[in-house]
């Protein structure tokens, strides 16, 4: 008889492109992805696969096959959610990209309260600022933050964030004040490399002022620019949520009020389909209960800045 994980090794092998790679996203051995795929095509009598010296390509049975396969996991796996959802329980794996900052201060602890609430629930959580392929990476979902591009994917608003400029008393102290965006150009600007638009923009009424940061000092890392501007190097743009603690306790204090950056969202998105499954359903369900309303990040802006 066929096993169900031998089923499973074979499609990621075939999705990755390579037993290394089924090896690592399924957390085993690659001797036991190999052993499973050899017992499916001595099951079968067939070769599912092509080994060359440029990789691994499936057969065309092996093709056929994998279709099969992932109808029958993708069935099973619906089946298991709907006997546990009568139970309140959810179950699966869930594969979840998020962005390092906001993940890790704010998403981190949630997952591990669902976690706790979940116990058959397993998570693999990836923390990175790159925009992942959802589909193509086999993801689940992803939390993005900014304004979404249009795609296929299905997207929900979970809370607003915007951007601010700071800098640090000290700072502040031996350079001044700026008092209108085109001050900028005479003080020293920590530049955030990872971000997809260059200029700080920000809103006077009607108006949009784009200004382009020049400074010595850049990096693809908000949290090494977060620190550097504590520490009194210069004027930098973050989003809210990395600076509304340094602002609270005084360490950076928020520049240009009267000329407020666009606001932009934290969105969950996951792949296009109506059947959503329930462990990413649970999921959204949680952070939209976590962050609606106004969140953490802006109360405490706004009580610093009154």
């Amino acid at each position: 008889m066929i096993d169900l994980e031998d089923l499973r090794g074979f499609v990621e092998v075939v999705e990755s492109g390579g037993f290394n790679r089924a090896a690592k996203r399924l957390g085993i051995s690659k001797s036991i992805v190999s052993r499973r795929v050899a017992r499916l095509e001595a099951d079968l009598g067939a070769r599912l696969l092509s080994r060359t010296t440029r990789g691994i390509n499936p057969t065309e049975a092996g093709l056929e096959f994998k279709t099969r396969s992932e109808r029958i996991l993708a069935d099973l796996g619906e089946a298991r959610e709907a006997v546990a959802h009568q139970s309140g329980e959810v179950v699966g794996r869930l594969r979840l990209s998020v962005p390092l900052s906001f993940g890790v201060r704010y998403v981190a602890p949630i997952l591990a309260k669902l976690a706790e609430r979940h116990t058959r629930l397993e998570m693999d959580v990836s923390y990175s600022d790159l925009l992942v392929d959802l589909i193509g990476e086999r993801f689940d979902a992803a939390i993005r933050v900014g304004i979404l591009k249009d795609s296929s994917l299905v997207a929900r608003r979970i809370a607003p964030v915007r951007s601010v400029l700071v800098a640090s008393p000290d700072y502040l102290a031996r350079n001044g004040r700026p008092r209108m965006p085109s001050d900028l150009a005479t003080h020293e600007c920590l530049i955030y490399t990872g971000r997809v638009v260059a200029d700080w923009l920000f809103n006077s009424g009607k108006r949009s002022i784009s200004i382009r940061p020049k400074g010595r000092i850049r990096s693809d890392s908000g949290e090494a620019i977060l620190q550097w501007a504590i520490a009194g190097l210069g004027i930098t743009e973050a989003p809210s949520f990395m600076v509304s603690d340094a602002i609270a306790s005084g360490s950076l204090e928020p520049l240009l009020l009267d000329y407020p950056a666009p606001e932009y969202a934290i969105y969950v998105v996951r792949p296009p389909g109506a059947y959503v499954p329930g462990k990413v359903r649970v999921l959204i369900d949680t952070l939209v209960d976590s962050f609606g309303g106004e969140p953490e990040w802006e109360r405490f802006l706004t009580k610093s800045v009154d």
